[in-house]
C-alpha cells in the first residue's frame, strides 16, 4: 500500500518542467482522481531554482549515498540533502513509500521513466506505463543496489525518476511539459490501481538496461578533438550498429562504433555532463 507519495520538482534548478508541474499542482490543480493519494508536492532546491542553475555548489542528485549523508559538508546541496533525508526518509528506513522525482534533459530522450531495481513493484510499474503510454521509454539502472544509488528518489522506500527531453537548460517548452505531465499522471494512475489491487496482468515490455558512459575523445591537454556525429545526434534510444559513425573529428575524420554489439545510446550530448566529457550512455534492450 502506498500511503505516502512525494512528487518532487527542482532537484536541478534549471529543469523547468517539473518545477512548473509541481507549482501548478500545488496551486490546487491536481486532477481530482489523484486527490485520494494525497501526494506531497515539493520544490526541492529553491536556491538553484531562483538562480535558474542546475545547482549552487554541487549536484543535489548525487548526495544520497550513506557516505555523503554522513559527511558534515558545508556546501548548500550537501546540507539540503541531509535535511531532505530527515524529512522524506531517512534512507533505508523511510517514512515515504514512493518518491517521484521529475527531471529534464537536453537530450532527445522523449518521456523516459527511470527505474532502479527489478522487483515486482517496478516491473509492474514499467509494464503499466508502457501499456498506457507506448511512446514512453523505460530505462533500468540497476548497476548497483537501490540503497547504493546517490539519487534523491532513493530516500523513499521506492523511488523513480521522470526524465523528459530534449529541452535546453533553463528553458520552458510546452510540448515537453505536456509529456512530463502525461508520464507523471500515468505513474499516479498506477499508484491508484496498485492501492486498489486492480492492476491488470500485462505482458513484458521493452526495457533499456543501462550500460556504460562513452566519453568524447580528447588530446593530451584534455581538449576535445571531436563532436557527436550528426547521424547519432538526437537519436536517443535508437540502435547504434557496429561500424556506424559516432564522432566527427575537427580534422574531418570519423570515429565509428568499433564493438560488435548493437547498443542503444541515450543522454546523447547532455549539456549537464559536458564538464566530465561524457558523450552518451549505452544501453542494451530486453523484455521485463
Amino acid at each position: 500500500m502506498l500511503n505516502s507519495i512525494a512528487i518532487l520538482g527542482g532537484t536541478h534548478g534549471n529543469e523547468t518542467s517539473g518545477i512548473q508541474l509541481v507549482r501548478h499542482w500545488q496551486n490546487g490543480n491536481l486532477p481530482e482522481r489523484f486527490r485520494a493519494l494525497q501526494p506531497e508536492m515539493r520544490l526541492v532546491n529553491s536556491a538553484a531554482i531562483e538562480a535558474n542553475v542546475r545547482y549552487v555548489d554541487d549536484d543535489l542528485n548525487r548526495q544520497f549515498t550513506a557516505h555523503r549523508l554522513e559527511q558534515q559538508c558545508s556546501e548548500a546541496e550537501a546540507q539540503l540533502a541531509r535535511q531532505l533525508n530527515q524529512t522524506l526518509g531517512p534512507k533505508g528506513n523511510s517514512a515515504t513509500d514512493f518518491v517521484i522525482d521529475i527531471h529534464n534533459t537536453t537530450s532527445e530522450m522523449g518521456a523516459t521513466l527511470i527505474i532502479l531495481q527489478q522487483d515486482e513493484f517496478n516491473i509492474q510499474l514499467a509494464r503499466f506505463v508502457k501499456h498506457h503510454m507506448p511512446e514512453a521509454n523505460i530505462l533500468l539502472e540497476d548497476d548497483k543496489a537501490y540503497s547504493e544509488h546517490p539519487y534523491l528518489c532513493t530516500v523513499g522506500k521506492q523511488g523513480v525518476m521522470v526524465e523528459v527531453g530534449g529541452q535546453p537548460q533553463g528553458v520552458f517548452r510546452e510540448d515537453i511539459f505536456q509529456l512530463t505531465q502525461t508520464l507523471t499522471e500515468t505513474i499516479l494512475d498506477f499508484c491508484i490501481a496498485y492501492n486498489a489491487q486492480t492492476l491488470p496482468e500485462l505482458a513484458p515490455c521493452d526495457v533499456f538496461i543501462l550500460g556504460e558512459n562513452i566519453c568524447f575523445p580528447v588530446d593530451e591537454t584534455g581538449a576535445r578533438i571531436a563532436m557527436i556525429h550528426h547521424s547519432l545526434q538526437d537519436n536517443d534510444f535508437q540502435p547504434l550498429l557496429p561500424g556506424a559513425p559516432v564522432f566527427k573529428c575537427f580534422d574531418g575524420t570519423e570515429i565509428t562504433w568499433d564493438q560488435d554489439t548493437v547498443i542503444y545510446p541515450h543522454f546523447i550530448n547532455e549539456a549537464a555532463y559536458a564538464t566530465t566529457h561524457v558523450a552518451f550512455a549505452t544501453a542494451s534492450l530486453t523484455k521485463l
